[in-house]
């Protein structure tokens, strides 16, 4: 098979690089052009506490989501651009994009949208309780792709491993 155009989600974690490095490889390989993808979660742990039972902190609930939003932007067009523009250099076609939601969902429609021939992401290694509660990105878009998918394994994530 003979892959045009190449979906690679990645995040600002440490497998990042594995991932990017071997959608590289596999573009400049079969001559073909890269998306870099990265979600950006809705939730997170601090944004909860801001919440409670009576809808008293509702304000500030939204302004901290705007805050919280507008930094991780910016800290993701910096990281997803120094990819982009290594891709570049390296003679691969690539442009970048984010959106704010639910990884797998999100990278499953983005890389339909963009008819993509194949995606590229990695995988933390959670398994048992973790997989469980945190979910598993890489496996929700193994079921939910319209192309084929490569893993790149990561680093077993031992935290709450069972």
């Amino acid at each position: 098979m003979v892959y045009q155009k190449i979906f690679v989600a990645i995040d600002n974690a440490p497998q990042a690089e594995a991932v990017f490095q071997k959608a590289l490889e596999v573009a400049q390989q079969y001559e073909a052009e890269l998306l870099l993808f990265h979600c950006l979660p809705v939730e997170h742990p601090e944004i909860a506490a801001y919440s409670d039972l009576y809808g008293q902190n509702l304000a500030n609930f939204s302004r901290m989501m705007q805050d919280h939003l507008a930094q991780n932007t910016e800290q993701t067009r910096q990281w997803l651009g120094a990819y982009c523009d290594r891709a570049n250099h390296a003679g691969v076609k690539t442009e970048w994009t984010w959106k704010v939601g639910e990884a797998g969902k999100w990278i499953s429609q983005a890389a339909k949208d963009w008819e993509a021939d194949l995606i590229i992401l990695g995988r933390r290694g959670r398994s048992g309780i973790a997989e469980m509660f945190m979910g598993s990105v890489s496996n929700y878009v193994t079921h939910h792709a319209n192309c084929s998918v490569l893993i790149v394994q990561g680093q077993k994530d031992t935290a709450l491993t069972a």
